[in-house]
């Protein structure tokens, strides 16, 4: 744990794209820096920026958008920073490593609190049927996202629950890829809502959905739903535990 005093704060530059062996350089720093016991790293994503090169890269222009500017900072007593750049000064052979003198005023690590005790879970197991929604972000129903209101029309019809999830790359019966790009098509990329619940409210829901939906896929499937019920604590458990 960083004491209070005297340290070195140090901020390495470098571009989003540049690699090292197999992966990103920032992921592999950052690895670097979690193995050796750093107390914490960040890592930053620029929205536009130029370098030695002397080429501008922005987020608004597609072809430039992988090459934008990453930061990552840490802090670290001196000694040991002096330890860690002998191998930064070898995984960094595009960018920029800066070190400049800090002075950490506070340090704090919140412990956790430890948990009352607890009766054994309940497992409850029963059979279930999985609904699967797909339709593009763009989809409107009255004015609003589809998906949105799909959502609601399910909560309507007290649907244990449902996620929507954002797909990044796809294509449907008509052959059209929609991608996740900044100039192109990245207003209607592919929406999934996953629904699970008893077979007869999923057959109901399925029927509602299908009213809403004029250009999408609804996909039915068996599961087995294992929920684990967690209790409230033992009554009359308030000492606290032994530290251990």
């Amino acid at each position: 744990m960083l004491q209070k005093g005297p340290a070195k704060k140090v901020t390495i530059y470098l571009n989003e794209d540049t690699h090292y062996h197999v992966g990103p350089l920032y992921e592999a720093i950052l690895t670097f820096l979690f193995n050796k016991g750093v107390a914490g790293a960040t890592v930053i994503r620029g929205m536009a920026g130029f370098g030695a090169h002397r080429r501008m890269h922005t987020a608004k222009v597609e072809l430039l958008a992988d090459h934008l500017p990453i930061r990552i900072e840490f802090v670290e007593t001196a000694e040991k920073t002096d330890e860690l750049l002998l191998t930064l000064y070898d995984m960094v052979t595009d960018g920029l490593i800066d070190v400049q003198d800090t002075t950490i005023v506070k340090h704090v690590v919140k412990e956790k609190k430890r948990s009352e005790p607890r009766e054994p879970h309940e497992i409850r197991e029963s059979k279930a049927k999985l609904m699967r929604i797909f339709m593009g972000e763009a989809d409107r129903w009255h004015g609003e996202p589809l998906y949105e209101a799909v959502l609601k029309r399910l909560r309507m019809m007290e649907i244990a629950g449902g996620t929507v999830y954002r797909g990044i790359l796809g294509y449907g019966s008509k052959g059209h890829t929609h991608k996740e790009r900044f100039l192109h098509l990245s207003h209607d990329l592919p929406v999934m809502i996953f629904v699970i619940d008893e077979e007869e409210k999923i057959l109901r829901a399925a029927q509602a959905v299908e009213e809403m939906l004029t250009d999408g896929l609804i996909v039915l499937s068996d599961e087995r739903m294992i929920r684990l019920v967690h209790p409230k604590p033992l009554e009359g458990s308030n000492a606290k535990l032994p530290a251990g």
